[in-house]
């Protein structure tokens, strides 16, 4: 039995024991439109796949072998009787008068290739361990690890990168192309390799530091909700504590980078009541007010803008 659209991707689908247990799901069908990716349902759009496959599921549910996501709506055509007349009399005054063609002697520019995607030659180091559970990292290949002996695994995947054209869907490094994304999340793998990629070579290099990043903020008559913007936040090992008057943060990512700091806030803070998560692009933080004070910015150091980021009702104070 398998369940809805899940963030457990690249194997889209995943089984499930417990009918009971709850289902995060995306309900809407994935939209792809001028390089923007996302879903229906939910308003985050990002520009690449691996970003795409990161969009936290929006909705809460319990699983289910239905595939209930809505149909698109149907485009009303207009009622038109069969026997109206139809006249292109003027159809030719209206176009634009033909634009005589000359020879030339320049020699047309070949079209630049598309260079072929690098191979993948990283493997798995046999002195790092590898812990049950988890997934290949190649993509489309999505095998967990079962615990035991690795002989004779066999990694089905692409090295290329998704491509999305016109409509059609498919991979750089095969052919065939789909229209459909229920389809493209099954095109086989079209590369074997006797392994599959579960840690890598270990090798994270110097850890890049970060210094600033963007954030933004809008709050309530309790509470203020913060968005810090910084991609791939490795949740095992993110550290966020909550005090009167600041936030400290050390916020290391699956890139190697990090993001340490002493987040000065304006106002206070309740900090047992206060929480945060983390998503695919950024650290969500709730503060719950210690007085109900409108707050023109989120830090202390920011230069206040004359404007007050409001909803709901405004607390008396």
């Amino acid at each position: 039995m398998t369940y809805r659209y899940s963030r457990d991707f690249p194997e889209y689908s995943a089984q499930y024991e417990d009918e009971n247990e709850d289902c995060v799901y995306h309900p809407g069908p994935p939209v792809f439109h001028e390089g923007q990716k996302g879903w229906k349902c939910c308003k985050p759009r990002v520009l690449t796949f691996d970003e795409f496959l990161a969009i936290e599921p929006c909705t809460t549910g319990k699983h289910s072998e239905i595939d209930d996501t809505p149909a698109a709506e149907p485009t009303q055509a207009p009622d038109v009787p069969n026997d109206t007349p139809v006249s292109l009399g003027s159809l030719s005054e209206s176009l634009p008068a033909p634009v005589p063609r000359f020879p030339t002697s320049q020699t047309a520019t070949p079209r630049a290739t598309t260079p072929k995607p690098p191979e993948d030659d990283e493997d798995d180091d046999p002195s790092l361990e590898v812990k049950e559970g988890m997934t290949c990292r190649r993509k489309s290949c999505g095998v967990k690890y079962e615990g035991g002996d690795r002989e004779g695994e066999k990694c089905l995947h692409h090295p290329g990168a998704p491509i999305f054209h016109e409509g059609s869907k498919g991979w750089s490094c095969c052919k065939r192309r789909v229209l459909e994304f229920d389809q493209f999340m099954n095109i086989e793998g079209c590369k074997t390799k006797d392994r599959h990629l579960f840690v890598g070579s270990g090798k994270k290099g110097e850890v890049e530091k970060v210094d600033t990043v963007r954030h933004d903020f809008y709050q309530t008559a309790t509470s203020v909700i913060a968005s810090l913007y910084l991609k791939k936040i490795d949740k095992a090992t993110a550290s966020v504590t909550f005090e009167s008057t600041q936030v400290n943060l050390d916020l290391r990512t699956t890139d190697s980078k990090r993001y340490a700091t002493e987040f000065t806030l304006h106002g206070r803070i309740d900090p047992a009541q206060s929480k945060f998560r983390i998503l695919g692009t950024k650290l969500e933080l709730t503060l719950v007010k210690a007085d109900g004070v409108s707050w023109p910015v989120l830090r202390a150091d920011d230069r206040p803008t004359g404007e007050l980021i409001q909803v709901g009702r405004a607390g008396t104070v």
